[in-house]
């Protein structure tokens, strides 16, 4: 395992000290799974007090004792930052991740302290001195099989975030979860366990599941045979086994279509993510997008005395689901509200394209929505089916619009309007209410094509003055 030389040289200081330094966590985990490592985690044992570990820290670099009370040290050195810790006892002491009475003791052992951590896959170590890993409960045996397994009853249901993380988990490492494990966590969820969990934590975890996992869909399946999603997020629960039409999703009910878009959308972003940098935000939009852009159908699906299916009005309907679902995840206002136009227009694409859209309506559409976004999530939306078209992997409907968007210059923003309140003084109109009145109209008929010119306006403001 590639250890940073800082950390080896703090190993042989300790070392002399008779105590060792072993690496922790994800960071073990990582390297088994050939995973870049980000962070490194030091447990320190056999010291008895944590001004020592303070002391060795202090000659190589800068320590920050915010954590030492919880017998956490951050040591800074050349810009990097790594956690050394003592091995510590949690009891669960009262609601919440801050519940807990810490004990911190650096006699213990290594089996006795990993016995807090959650999965088998996390209670890996490795001894910088000996070069020696350390699997106390089986870790190697179960990423061998591909399985992801809780250490200890106990200590596990002290912190319920840990269902979603076992959810993230799989769903980022094609995981199953153990038989064991599955009933532990369906019980958790079942009595209520997870209610006590803050908002900010749970988002956290969906945040590592959409933005890590190859195939985000498996995550909700697993949320949804927990009951996770029956519990608290009825929202996406109510699509399953709301029917479709065949001809236009003969993949099935509007939950697999969903879980189908999602997988699309994470595929379409890591291609575009290869071209230019896409930030994890507009990630987010965008998968949030494609997550809740169906969710109106829930209310609004319908079947004729023929037979046919239809979902009517579903986009708009799926604005106050979409709200309902993300605000109890994140108060993010400003996120939301920008992903809102995605979820209401999403079938503007095709709609448009079937229509032979004409430029006015291009650029009314602009006014609501980043065309260019929504053309990748109404493709995601085509993509997540099987019709023979979708499993072309063609999308001729967005290649039409976003070719015609920027022909018209209307493609990530609206037409800048011809002329604004100073130019109505200008013309020496004294400001007034009726200002709004004339812009709007004004603005209207540039988008209609009427007006292409500040001229053009100019002379249609003047007629409209003399008229009156």
């Amino acid at each position: 395992m590639k250890i940073p030389y800082i950390l080896k040289t703090i190993s042989k200081t300790l070392q002399a000290k008779n105590a060792k330094a072993i690496i922790v966590g994800g960071c073990v985990r990582d390297h088994f799974l050939e995973l870049p490592i980000k962070d490194y985690d030091v447990e320190v044992y056999g010291l008895a007090q944590m001004d020592e570990l303070e002391e060795v820290l202090a000659m190589y670099g800068s320590v920050n004792l915010v954590g030492k009370s919880f017998g956490v040290l951050k040591f800074s050195y050349e810009g990097e930052e790594y956690d050394f810790s003592f091995p510590r006892i949690e009891a669960k002491v009262g609601v919440g991740h801050r519940g807990f009475d810490v004990e911190v003791d650096g006699a213990l052992s290594y089996q006795k302290a990993t016995m807090r951590r959650d999965f088998t896959i996390n209670a890996l170590g490795y001894e910088i001195e000996t070069q020696q890993f350390l699997d106390p409960f089986g870790g190697l045996d179960d990423m061998q099989a591909k399985l992801l397994r809780h250490i200890d009853d106990a200590t596990f249901i002290e912190d319920p975030l840990r269902v979603y993380r076992a959810v993230q988990f799989c769903a980022r490492f094609g995981y199953a979860l153990a038989e064991e494990t599955f009933v532990l966590c369906q019980k958790m969820v079942a009595d209520g366990m997870l209610d006590e969990l803050a908002k900010e934590r749970v988002y956290t975890e969906w945040k590592k599941l959409l933005l890590k996992a190859p195939k985000p869909s498996a995550g909700f399946e697993l949320m949804r045979e927990l009951g996770i999603t029956k519990r608290y997020f009825q929202e996406l629960h109510a699509l399953i086994d709301v029917p479709q039409s065949p001809k236009w999703h003969p993949e099935g009910d509007v939950w697999i279509h969903t879980m189908m878009a999602l997988d699309a959308m994470q595929k379409e972003l890591g291609m575009r993510n290869e071209d230019f940098k896409i930030s994890h935000k507009q990630k987010l939009k965008f998968l949030f997008a494609i997550l809740c852009h169906d969710l109106g159908k829930a209310t609004h699906t319908s079947i004729d005395e023929e037979g046919n299916i239809r979902a009517i009005g579903h986009e708009e309907a799926g604005i106050e689901p979409t709200k309902s679902l993300l605000y109890r995840l994140t108060d993010e206002h400003d996120f939301i509200d920008a992903l809102l136009p995605l979820v209401e227009h999403h079938l503007k694409p095709s709609l448009f394209y079937r229509g032979k859209a004409k430029a006015s309506a291009f650029r009314r559409l602009a006014t609501k929505v980043n065309i260019e976004e929504l053309v990748i999530v109404a493709k995601a939306d085509f993509l997540g089916r099987t019709t023979a078209e979708s499993l072309s992997g063609i999308y001729r409907a967005g290649e039409w619009m976003l070719q015609k968007a920027r022909g018209l210059k209307v493609e990530n923003k609206p037409l800048a309007p011809l002329l604004q309140g100073r130019d109505l003084i200008a013309l020496g109109l004294e400001p007034s209410p009726r200002f709004k009145e004339i812009l709007d109209e004004v603005y209207a008929r540039q988008l209609e094509g009427k007006l292409q010119s500040t001229d053009e306006a100019f002379e249609f403001v003047l007629s409209k003055i003399k008229r009156l």
